[in-house]
């Protein structure tokens, strides 16, 4: 089955799905965050994070790197949480206020077209995110122009599909049991950026000195199954919606198919599914 849209209308057919997931993700963001402890660590440590810097994260969904990272810069920083969908940010702005982080405001920001003056930013974050742009090298170029001399980035994207079962397995399961290709031709997802090669030169050639990359693992803890699979289900970006609008029998395959297929890494019900982020960090000269 093929699904390929103009670059206009996948920016809008990707937005739509973040938007409508949202609330889920907010209620999922402590989770998401707990998970991602080490990547987030490696983000802030790469990055040289410290007092008094001015930090943006881009495709923030609930915020939760920028968050980690204003405790860092202290009263003498500021953190600016930044998502193109506007529910998004709504989601990260309660969350900066329940944390009473008077350092931090919420902005709608698209990674693409940073609306934000060239050389603002000390550090900039995006965690989970680079890999849903549809023209990755021009957010590349992006963040290099709004870091000031010297300034440093640190993103974090999924590393190869063989590595992540956690999300690939069910995406195999999708087009093996309905025919459908997730992500659709045209459209970005995942693993898009999870080659090494290519996503250290995506920032050297937006200018970036020297970028390096660290695997750094990420993997899921899940009490039961049916956990796992509510989870994929809720918030899983555009998986979801397919999911979803299955009739019951097809629903119903897709599911044993998964459960099957994830029974290996299954220990006294609970399983423990492998993944690994790949976090590159860099330096505008």
């Amino acid at each position: 089955m093929s699904d390929i849209r103009e670059p206009t209308e996948t920016r809008r057919f990707m937005h739509g799905i973040w938007a409508s997931i949202a609330t889920a993700w907010g209620a999922n963001a402590d989770d998401v965050d707990q998970r991602a402890t080490m990547v987030t660590r490696r983000m802030l440590d790469g990055a040289a994070v410290q007092a008094g810097d001015r930090v943006l994260e881009l495709a923030c969904g609930p915020g939760g790197a920028g968050l980690a990272a204003a405790e860092r810069v202290g009263e003498a920083g500021e953190v600016v949480l930044s998502d193109v969908v506007p529910e998004m940010v709504e989601i990260a702005r309660r969350r900066a206020t329940a944390h009473a982080l008077i350092n931090v405001r919420a902005e709608v920001l698209d990674l693409e077209d940073i609306m934000e003056p060239a050389e603002t930013f000390d550090v900039v974050l995006c965690r989970e995110g680079m890999m849903f742009a549809i023209d990755p090298a021009r957010a590349a170029r992006e963040m290099h122009r709004v870091l000031r001399p010297a300034g440093r980035l640190a993103v974090a994207v999924w590393g190869p599909r063989s590595d992540n079962p956690w999300l690939g397995l069910i995406l195999d399961a999708i087009t093996d049991v309905t025919g459908i290709v997730v992500p659709p031709p045209g459209a970005p997802g995942p693993f898009a950026l999870s080659d090494d090669e290519r996503l250290g030169k995506l920032f050297a050639e937006a200018g970036f000195d020297t970028p390096s990359i660290e695997r750094v693992a990420a993997p899921l803890h899940c009490p039961s199954f049916e956990a796992w699979w509510t989870r994929q289900l809720t918030i899983a970006g555009p998986l979801v919606a397919i999911v979803n609008g299955l009739d019951d029998t097809t629903r119903d395959r897709l599911q044993l198919r998964v459960r099957v297929a994830v029974a290996r890494y299954a220990t006294d019900g609970a399983l423990e599914l492998p993944g690994v982020a790949l976090v590159l960090t860099g330096r505008r000269p």
